[in-house]
């Protein structure tokens, strides 16, 4: 055999699971992501990788701010010169790395990225009005504004949040005229020639964006929808495989032991057939049962009653079943997890509780459902189970898959109780 093929190790599914595993763990989701899940993941992506393209501008920026700062002709038009303009030009470059730092968390590194983002928008502002000579309106830095609004757009495409870019302009205006600063008709011009190209901006980046966001979503939303029906599908196909081969040769035997036992006189050998034909039956029906369920075809509430009849008529046991509530929907994992719990504690109260009574009750509450096996058997320690006994051990396991809970209350010479509740799916 080859080693590499019995470990597993380059099977095509293996390679499928192991990239899947990658990128979920790279975008810190789990196995049963939802579709909100990997939408909200998607977006934090692209902010992040937006983010990271403002502080790379930055850097130009800071870039030019220091060539401003180095030319004496250049810093004495902007007034930048003496250490505070230095002060405040490490100031910009420390909190660009700082909002560098936190931009992967998904709420600091949004806050950080706007209030950063909103100060460099205020000291373009200064450097715009600031020169007496050839500044506001006038100024070469004005279309600067148009790039904070491209940026706001981009990274916080709501109405609200793209105001401070917008504000800049009136902004501007309003301190040339605190500045003695006479706003001329061209001037004019010019102002509502940038509010017009900021309203253009803003509404293509905010329609395109959400144009994005809305593909998007429709995209996971019909990739879950085929995932779903390729997972029906299989188990149609699969369904009638085992149907027709598995069923078929479980009805074939049923007939020869009936034949068989009808042929044979000796009462040992008899039974020993009667046994046979029992197992077959209950193999055939169990096999039915699943099929049912791979088929979404399978009532729960009747399913547990007709298994519990059937179990009492099998071992003569006193079993009730009691059913209350509106029945809710369940997925066929938890409808499945519902069934093989019943089935293991009935069989425990056969095998080893040795119990005459067994009292069954599902129970529908608004959210939940719970299915309680009581019996009167001898009872044990749940908490000290049998080496080589696993079916408390494979009931826990289910519960904590589905997210359920299961509750084993016993002690010796008290009978027990089995409980366990799942989530029901939403209405």
């Amino acid at each position: 055999m080859n080693t590499n093929l019995a470990l597993g190790e380059e099977t095509p599914a293996n390679d499928l699971r192991a990239r899947v595993r990658e990128v979920l763990e790279r975008r810190k989701l789990t196995d049963s992501v939802s579709a909100e899940q990997a939408t909200a993941s998607w977006e934090q992506d692209r902010f992040v990788a937006r983010a990271r393209a403002l502080f790379y501008a930055r850097m130009m920026f800071l870039t030019l701010g220091l060539l401003i700062l180095a030319v004496p002709a250049w810093s004495g038009y902007f007034g930048l010169t003496g250490p505070f303009a230095f002060v405040g030009y490490f100031t910009m470059l420390l909190y660009s790395v700082a909002n560098l730092l936190v931009i992967d968390h998904p709420k600091a590194g949004r806050w950080v990225t706007y209030t950063t983002l909103c100060l460099d928008l205020s000291i373009m502002v200064v450097l715009i009005a600031k020169p007496q000579v050839g500044g506001g309106l006038q100024s070469p830095l004005l279309a600067t504004q148009l790039l904070f609004t491209t940026l706001f757009s981009i990274l916080y495409p709501k109405p609200l949040a793209i105001l401070p870019p917008l504000l800049a302009l009136p902004i501007t205006t309003r301190l040339d005229l605190l500045l003695n600063r006479s706003v001329t008709a061209v001037e004019l011009l010019t102002l509502l020639w940038y509010l017009a190209l900021n309203f253009i901006i803003v509404y293509v980046l905010v329609y395109l964006n959400e144009r994005e966001a809305t593909a998007h979503r429709e995209v996971v939303s019909l990739q879950g929808d085929l995932k779903e029906l390729a997972v029906v599908e299989e188990r149609n196909r699969l369904a009638r495989e085992i149907h027709d081969g598995l069923g078929a040769s479980l009805s074939s035997m049923i007939i020869q032991a009936e034949y068989i036992l009808n042929l044979t006189r000796e009462d040992g050998l008899r039974s020993e057939i009667r046994e046979l034909k029992l197992t077959a039956e209950e193999s055939i029906e169990e096999l039915r049962r699943n099929l049912r369920m791979m088929r979404e075809d399978f009532e729960l509430a009747q399913g547990l009653e007709d298994y519990a009849k059937t179990f009492r008529d099998r071992t003569g046991m006193d079993i009730r079943f009691e059913r209350t509530g509106l029945q809710r929907k369940l997925s066929p994992d938890a409808q499945l997890a519902l069934f093989r719990i019943l089935q293991e504690s009935l069989s425990n109260a056969v095998k080893h509780a040795e119990a005459k009574a067994v009292h069954v009750r599902l129970d529908y509450s608004e959210d939940r459902v719970h299915l309680i096996v009581r019996d009167d058997g001898k009872g044990f320690d749940p908490s000290r189970t049998p080496r080589g006994h696993y079916g408390l051990l494979n009931m826990r396991e289910r519960a904590m898959k589905l997210g359920g809970q299961l509750i084993v209350d016993s002690s010796p010479g008290t009978g027990a109780q089995v409980a366990f509740s799942l989530p029901c799916l939403p209405a």
